[in-house]
C-alpha cells in the first residue's frame, strides 16, 4: 500500500484543523455539535466566556472547516463537518505499524521481564 503525496494545500487544511483541535474550548464545542445543530448562545451556554469570544472560536473552527454556519432569517445555526476529521485521522493511520510494533516489541520485553522473574523465584526455591 503506497502512500498518497501531500498537496501543499492538503498540509495547510491539516494545519489549521490541528490548530483548532489544539484547544480544549473548541474541542468541546465539537462534542456538543456532535449532538445536533446548535446556535451561538447555545454553545456558548457551558463555558464562562463573552459570546464575541465564542464566535472567534466559531471562526477558527469555520476556518478550518470542522463546521458550518448557515442562515435561517435571525438564527445561525452551526452543524459539525467530520470531513477534516477524517483527514486526521488518515493522517494519524500511516503511523499505526509503527507504533503497533512498538507495543509489540514492549509486550515481547514485559514478557521476557516475566519469565526471568519466575524463573527468579523458581531458583530461590
Amino acid at each position: 500500500m503506497s502512500a498518497r503525496v501531500a498537496t501543499a494545500a492538503d498540509e495547510d487544511r491539516l494545519d489549521e484543523t490541528f490548530t483548532a483541535l489544539a484547544n480544549s474550548t473548541r474541542r468541546a464545542i465539537l462534542a456538543r455539535l456532535a449532538e445536533g445543530e446548535a446556535n451561538v448562545n447555545q454553545l456558548a451556554e457551558p463555558f464562562e466566556l463573552s459570546l464575541p469570544a465564542i464566535s472567534k472560536h466559531l471562526k477558527v473552527l469555520e476556518r478550518a472547516g470542522l463546521i458550518v454556519r448557515g442562515q435561517r432569517a435571525q438564527y445561525r445555526p452551526c452543524t459539525l463537518d467530520a470531513g477534516p476529521l477524517a483527514e486526521v485521522s488518515t493522517w494519524a493511520e500511516q503511523y499505526r505499524p509503527i507504533w503497533e510494533a512498538r507495543f509489540d516489541r514492549m509486550d515481547t520485553y514485559l514478557q521476557q521481564l516475566h519469565q526471568q522473574r519466575k524463573t527468579a523465584k523458581d531458583d530461590e526455591r
